[in-house]
């Protein structure tokens, strides 16, 4: 995947991966992005002409609409928008675990399928997901976030079958944590994440599609890979060291 010239659409960049994404695209030469937030106020002033603020709420399929029809120019589509919840699948409130499943992965679905018959037919059309590394190994401190990357990870998985002949790539990103405000409540060591963004980068940029780009991911990746009760362990020590 070249980025130069590319016309992107960032859900969720008002900050952490999001903005970071925004901010390397520009780098990476980049002909127009839309920055999309929830909150339009709360989008950084990314200090570029190239950078369209949006206001846009995943969970609104009006918002969604009306972003599809001023974002249809676009190549590349980042589905990045989600948010957390810190609770345990016993424990945790009913609401909170609909509210992350209907911005995580209901709200990446509305995505595709508004912005799929956009990317058709342009060359080089790319669908990007931002999944999580809890996508496959799930985290007893926050089950609902794990139950809602999963989710993601499995419709881009499919997703992908489904496009393979209309012309439009399609990539996961599988981030473990991530020095974001996101990831201050985790019991595990955070990567940076101006290196991660350029790892995310540099392998989209290679055509990867299963984007591992820290070595958090890496590690648990393999690991699940070759003995997934192991890496249900490391999961277990981490909801039990953050007691």
């Amino acid at each position: 995947m070249n980025f130069e010239g590319r016309t992107v659409l960032v859900t969720g960049s008002n900050r952490g991966i999001g903005k970071g994404l925004v901010e390397g695209l520009l780098k990476r030469g980049a002909a127009r992005i839309y920055a999309t937030a929830r909150d339009i106020a709360s989008l950084p002033d990314f200090g570029d002409p190239r950078v369209i603020a949006l206001a846009l709420d995943v969970t609104d399929q009006a918002q969604v609409d009306a972003a599809a029809a001023v974002a249809g120019d676009i190549d590349l589509l980042i589905n990045n928008a989600g948010v957390i919840a810190y609770s345990t699948t016993l424990d945790g409130s009913m609401e909170e675990f609909r509210h992350v499943m209907e911005v995580n992965h209901w709200g990446t679905l509305r995505m595709m399928r508004a912005f799929v018959p956009i990317l058709e037919g342009k060359p080089g059309a790319a669908l990007v997901n931002v999944a999580s590394i809890t996508s496959l190994q799930g985290a007893p401190f926050h089950s609902g976030y794990s139950a809602s990357k999963a989710a993601v990870y499995s419709i881009t998985q499919s997703v992908r079958i489904e496009l393979a002949k209309r012309g439009v790539a399609v990539h996961a990103v599988m981030p473990g944590p991530i020095d974001t405000e996101m990831a201050k409540g985790l019991p595990f060591d955070s990567a940076d994440l101006g290196a991660t963004i350029e790892e995310i980068l540099d392998q989209l940029g290679d055509d990867v599609l299963e984007v591992l780009p820290d070595d958090f991911s890496r590690e648990m990746f393999a690991l699940w890979r070759e003995d997934h009760w192991q890496a249900n362990t490391i999961a277990y020590d981490g909801f039990h060291g953050a007691a």
